[in-house]
């Protein structure tokens, strides 16, 4: 999304996205009136489960769908964000003849990204410390430019927040969410502390798809499934927020210097990668971070420490928005 706006804010470009016919990004996309094509792609797991035969297959039809839709298309280059939708894309644009610039997002690699980074013509990433993942033979292609963040989410005014949610301003906002489908654990953190936490700040929780609970209606309290042109505004006006280790959303409320609690996916529930995330920014932002078996107190505690702590403003992420779209240019014929 950060990418087609600065596009368009240059001066336009024809843009086709290509991705999963189960996904959210062809509503997305439909909002943004940019056309969509979607393609079946099986998911590159790490461990043993039979749906890998079962998505082995997806990939060549995949690729089939990839290709059709790029020869019609005949784009001068292929952008790819990663992930597994991604892999049949890029192996379509390589028999075409079309160049990739691959980006990650994360400190560690994906697999995905991984496959598509050997038919990638430029490897950008968005943090220095990826490059210690990367092989010697792909160092040539890389460039570090950050992570790519809608200059739109950072334009927030906290006064508009307010009258949306209909909350105090002199009193402290914090902000609670779990990526765009919530989070299980940090959703029942917020519902068993939430009595104390009201004590001394307001909250506003973005629990995810069909995770409200429709029985809590408290003074200083607001739940929301998602929030999509809100959010900058709801970003403006919180003094601190509690987030998952996605690097997208970190490099968003870095930009926008807010203290942060982050709390990553499990290893048991992802390949370690926010946590990695989480790490570089605790030291350069002096963030707070809990993971592993976290208990109800423990969460009350952090955040306490978290909202009373001095974070490292004088540091700072690069928006690779503008490098990005930079390198894509170069490519045009």
């Amino acid at each position: 999304m950060a990418v087609i706006e600065e596009l368009r804010k240059r001066g336009g470009a024809e843009v086709l996205y290509v991705g999963s016919k189960v996904g959210v990004e062809c509503g997305i996309m439909e909002k943004m009136g940019v056309p969509f094509v979607g393609v079946h792609c099986g998911k590159l797991r790490r461990y043993f489960s039979w749906k890998n035969f079962v998505d082995a297959l997806k990939v060549p039809t995949g690729i089939f769908q990839a290709y059709k839709a790029l020869k019609g298309f005949s784009p001068d280059i292929v952008f790819s964000k990663g992930g597994y939708v991604a892999v049949p894309v890029v192996i379509a644009a390589s028999l075409l003849r079309i160049p990739v610039v691959s980006h990650e997002s994360d400190v560690s690699p994906g697999l995905a990204n991984k496959i598509c980074f050997r038919f990638s013509k430029q490897i950008c990433l968005s943090f220095e410390e990826t490059k210690s993942f990367i092989s010697k033979s792909l160092m040539k292609k890389v460039v570090v430019t950050g992570n790519p963040v809608r200059e739109s989410i950072l334009t927030g005014n906290s006064d508009i927040g307010h009258r949306f949610t209909g909350l105090d301003k002199h009193r402290p906002v914090i902000l609670i969410m779990g990526g765009s489908l919530g989070a299980k654990q940090i959703n029942d953190f917020v519902r068993e502390s939430l009595n104390e936490l009201l004590k001394r700040y307001q909250i506003v929780h973005i629990a995810g798809k069909g995770n409200l609970d429709m029985g809590v209606h408290k003074e200083g309290y607001r739940q929301y499934e998602f929030l999509d042109e809100p959010l900058k505004d709801i970003f403006a006006m919180s003094e601190m927020v509690v987030s998952r280790g996605g690097a997208n959303s970190l490099f968003e409320l870095a930009l926008m210097k807010k203290k942060v609690l982050i709390i990553p996916l499990a290893m048991h529930a992802s390949r370690g990668e926010q946590i990695a995330n989480a790490q570089v920014f605790v030291r350069k932002f002096g963030w707070s971070m809990l993971s592993g078996n976290i208990s109800a107190d423990e969460f009350l505690k952090t955040i306490e420490y978290a909202f009373n702590n001095n974070i490292n403003k004088s540091a700072k992420v690069e928006n690779g928005t503008s490098g990005i779209v930079d390198i894509i240019n170069k490519f045009k014929k």
